[in-house]
């Protein structure tokens, strides 16, 4: 198999019959728009991610994968596994090395709940693949609002919140009227009854009146 460079700029791997393949890597992402490529792996089989992976291996690319499942992970060959760090929980994996580390956190990861956990790790490996430090606080919903006036002026202190919440998905709200930086909101489809899927803590969030929020889509 060859790499071939294509007009748009990005990398597609040719077989012997010069028949394009369905993979092409955005290979100038970071140099237009400062961050790689993220590779969506839950809607890939392992023959794609395969060629992912082959394709940034001649390209000498570092690549994020997200929702890449268990069973996905464990179907690759050997020598590519073994050059994958996979963190089941927040289906994860890096392929090569992350950034350096661009000093100390300005970012912090708040949960509303422990089921929170799976989203709140992907935004933290997201985070640590791009060499940014971040504050992981736990289990701090508004059920106990003790809990995070605990660490208020530990968050207060930091530029940007991603809060991570489902059920009502109170947190954010709460959290972008006490802290002055930008508070980012996850929904997740934590939750059952009305709250089942994610779309209550959606709707609520979308419906926020507090100013300094926004928020990205469930899960």
């Amino acid at each position: 198999m060859s790499a071939g460079r294509n007009g748009n700029g990005t990398v597609g791997a040719r077989g012997a019959d010069g028949r394009g393949r369905e993979v092409l890597l955005d290979a100038t992402r970071e140099q237009r728009i400062g961050f790689g490529e993220a590779v969506l792996a839950g809607t890939k089989n392992v023959e794609q991610l395969v060629e992912v992976l082959d394709q940034a291996d001649e390209r000498g690319l570092a690549l994020l994968l997200t929702r890449l499942e268990r069973t996905q992970f464990d179907g690759l060959p050997n020598r590519l596994r073994a050059r994958l760090d996979y963190e089941e929980r927040s289906r994860t994996a890096f392929f090569g090395a992350a950034a350096e580390s661009r000093g100390p956190a300005q970012v912090a990861v708040v949960t509303a709940g422990t089921s929170d956990a799976p989203a709140a790790r992907e935004a933290l490996r997201t985070l640590a693949f791009h060499g940014l430090e971040a504050v992981e606080i736990c289990d701090v919903g508004v059920a106990g609002l003790w809990r995070l006036q605990q660490r208020i002026e530990e968050l207060a202190a930091l530029p940007v919140v991603i809060a991570v919440a489902g059920m009502d998905a109170a947190l954010p709200t709460v959290l972008a009227g006490l802290v002055p930086g930008l508070v980012i909101a996850v929904p997740t489809s934590v939750g059952y009854g009305v709250a089942e899927g994610g779309k209550t803590a959606l709707h609520s969030l979308l419906a926020s009146c507090a100013p300094g929020l926004v928020t990205v889509n469930i899960d």
